[in-house]
């Protein structure tokens, strides 16, 4: 009772300040809709001969780019959340958490959760957004794709606690981001498709967690996937499982400096 009070109270403290801060708020929102209208409007026209449909397995690239932008904004802002995990460190409050008397897991639980509820509902917005982009996309694939965000969130979210628990500064978890984020995006097939990449960067896509949600988000919404679909879900799942205990391990040994 008390762990469930804890993973509570954890999650709606992450959602509260999420929802506080408004310029992250709108920032969250605006950046993934400038991908679509500035580069995924500018690249449909450029490939909008039946020949091009053909590379994107016979969809125009809005309904090709869209499931791919709903990813990354849930990616992003999953993964940025381990940067509270700082601010935290900073401000004293971890201190509080590592000494009371509940469980850590249940705390770091709770924390991947708010984080993750967080990430869903902007890729949520995003993935309403979409629709009226790319009227073509499918509105019966809208809860497989949201029950991929989660497992992807879940999974990055976890990821960048185990790594910001680690870290002593907002700007270095900055750098590692910005460092980590574009070959995960680009290596992930949600810009264009992993048929023709090289070898090299076909091995790093098909190790890249991010391609598995995206695929999954894709099919779901277009019936178009380059891997089988259950293998996606399956691959997503041990995934978060994998991070979330990680997460929870290297927080458990986490100490009070």
């Amino acid at each position: 009772m008390i762990e469930a009070r804890t993973i509570y109270i954890m999650a709606y403290r992450q959602i509260k300040r999420f929802l506080r801060a408004k310029s992250r708020l709108i920032g969250s929102i605006v950046n993934p809709v400038m991908w679509l209208v500035f580069f995924g409007l500018g690249w449909s026209s450029a490939f909008s001969s039946p020949m091009a449909k053909m590379v994107f397995h016979g969809l125009d690239y809005m309904s090709y780019l869209s499931p791919g932008v709903v990813m990354m904004t849930i990616f992003t802002a999953s993964f940025i959340g381990g940067i509270t995990v700082i601010w935290d460190k900073e401000f004293g409050f971890l201190k509080e958490i590592l000494v009371a008397p509940v469980s850590r897991t249940a705390s770091i639980l709770g924390r991947a959760l708010g984080d993750m509820l967080v990430a869903l509902l902007q890729g949520t917005i995003i993935l309403i957004a979409t629709f009226y982009l790319a009227p073509s996309l499918k509105l019966s694939g809208i809860p497989l794709t949201i029950l991929a965000g989660a497992l992807v969130a879940f999974s990055f979210t976890s990821i960048g606690i185990a790594i910001a628990s680690k870290m002593r500064s907002i700007e270095g978890f900055q750098i590692l981001m910005s460092f980590v984020n574009l070959p995960l995006l680009f290596s992930s097939g949600a810009f264009y498709p992993l048929d023709n990449l090289p070898e090299w960067m076909k091995l790093l896509a098909y190790v890249n967690p991010l391609t598995y949600g995206v695929d999954l988000a894709r099919w779901s919404l277009t019936g178009v996937s380059q891997i089988t679909p259950s293998v996606d879900l399956a691959a997503l799942i041990l995934l978060a499982i994998v991070m979330v205990s990680i997460a929870s391990y290297i927080f458990n040994k986490a100490t009070i400096e």
